[in-house]
């Protein structure tokens, strides 16, 4: 049974997860910007009285201004029934926060420097590991030419080392861009708590963007530690 559910795991399931984390990863690097304008982001500035008015519980859902903010630039509109206008995305994107009225506090208008780029430069590397990963998984139905080449130490070490660093370099990348953000939310709101009943009906938050991105990651992990595995008892046996 152990040695059925092992094989699954490297197989079946381990790949499977290894797309799953691309696509989702791709998913939230291009949102709002290219895909699933107001769906998903990485942070968002929404119509709510819930820091002017915190005891108003029925006023909550209000007209106004919305911006959804990503990796490669932002989409917004000017009220709940607006259409939705985005910017075309960029790795170094400035954001347009012309929607929001004069008295809103200052927000973002651009993300780290270089941060698009490298997660870009770890996407490379996780699809590059994806491929690899997956034929030396199914190398035994490769033929023997290319299943030989397939189960040598230099592949082996290949695909772990570029698993790892695709991981590492994303993974790294984003939390970046969440502490960027979550710092960016943090002020906003506190200058709206600050202006009371006179700041603009306005709150930010993180978004969906970054749970996607931990679900994608501890996907991720799934199949790079099966690589880091394999590499490890190669090595024990040499």
């Amino acid at each position: 049974m152990i040695t059925g559910l092992t094989k699954f795991i490297n197989l079946y399931l381990a790949p499977l997860l290894s797309l799953t984390s691309i696509i989702l990863i791709v998913l939230a690097y291009l949102a709002p910007s290219l895909v699933l304008a107001t769906k998903v982001a990485l942070l968002t500035v929404t119509p709510s009285t819930s820091l002017t008015q915190p005891t108003d519980i029925s006023g909550n859902n209000v007209d106004g201004p919305s911006i959804f903010f990503g990796a490669l630039g932002s989409c917004s509109r000017s009220n709940n029934g607006a259409d939705v206008a985005c910017q075309p995305a960029t790795a170094s994107p400035h954001y347009d926060l012309s929607v929001l009225p004069s008295s809103a506090p200052t927000l973002i208008n651009a993300p780290t420097t270089t941060t698009p780029g490298f997660i870009a430069v770890a996407l490379g590397f996780t699809v590059i590991f994806f491929i690899l990963f997956t034929l030396t998984a199914f190398r035994s139905k490769l033929g023997a030419k290319l299943g030989g080449a397939m189960d040598t130490p230099n592949v082996q070490r290949a695909t772990a080392w570029i698993g790892l660093l695709g991981f590492m370099i994303g993974f790294t990348s984003f939390l970046v861009l969440r502490m960027w953000f979550g710092k960016a939310v943090e002020d906003f709101n506190d200058a709206i708590l600050k202006g009371g009943q006179g700041s603009p009906a306005l709150v930010a938050a993180t978004s969906n963007g970054f749970i996607m991105i931990y679900v994608a990651y501890a996907f991720y992990a799934v199949p790079l530690v099966s690589s880091l595995a394999k590499l490890h008892v190669m090595s024990g046996k040499a």
